[in-house]
């Protein structure tokens, strides 16, 4: 029962602190790579819009969100690993909706006590023309899984104090589509997390460590 309460705890933090100014393009910069598409390549007539979803959930006293790996496939998030999530159809009332269709489509979540908690900066991602809404939400308790295996290879349980931890922050070069990219990451359970979501994941961590502004004045 304690850790529940700390949970909620949390979570109503959480959701106050969305309400701040969002950190947006200057958290995002921390983790993002140097890539010339990102210099050239703008929002266009063709830019499409897409949402993913970062659910927090508890177990065994601790604080997790989930994590997928993207199969092997031909496009540009082959093999990436992100947050469930995918594009706005014209059947989703907003782009909230996107974010939890998609989770329930990929992971099999179940979507009865998942409360939304607020949202974090669209973020444009140039290699695939997509503006895409970190939708922020949070349930009572672990879910099952059950991914598709057409879009999921795996599912990575994440603890928020194992991504908190700025000793997993490392650099490397990473091949995409012929060029070489020089992108930071976080090194999480032998994967790197890099390019959007690894910005996604700076901006909810400095979000989580910002004062509240009104205590500042």
């Amino acid at each position: 029962m304690a850790a529940l309460e700390s949970f909620y705890a949390f979570t109503e933090q959480l959701t106050h602190k969305l309400t701040f100014p969002l950190p947006g393009e200057t958290a995002h910069r921390v983790m993002q790579a140097s890539s010339r598409l990102r210099l050239t390549f703008k929002p266009n007539a063709r830019t499409r819009r897409s949402a993913v979803l970062i659910l927090f959930y508890p177990h065994q006293g601790e604080i997790y969100f989930p994590l997928i790996l993207r199969p092997a496939y031909d496009g540009v998030h082959s093999g990436q690993v992100a947050f469930p999530g995918g594009r706005y159809e014209l059947s989703d009332e907003n782009l909230i909706r996107t974010a939890l269709r998609e989770a329930q489509e990929e992971i099999g979540l179940r979507l009865t006590d998942v409360k939304i908690l607020g949202a974090l900066t669209e973020l444009f991602i140039p290699a695939s023309n997509f503006y895409v809404l970190p939708v922020v939400a949070a349930m009572p308790y672990r879910p099952g899984f059950y991914p598709d295996p057409r879009e999921v290879e795996d599912i990575f349980e994440i603890k928020l104090e194992e991504i908190s931890d700025v000793n997993i922050i490392g650099s490397s070069d990473i091949q995409v589509r012929g060029e070489q990219v020089y992108a930071p990451h976080y090194m999480v359970q032998g994967y790197k997390i890099w390019g959007a979501t690894a910005m996604m994941v700076s901006e909810l961590l400095a979000v989580l460590n910002a004062s509240d502004p009104a205590s500042e004045s």
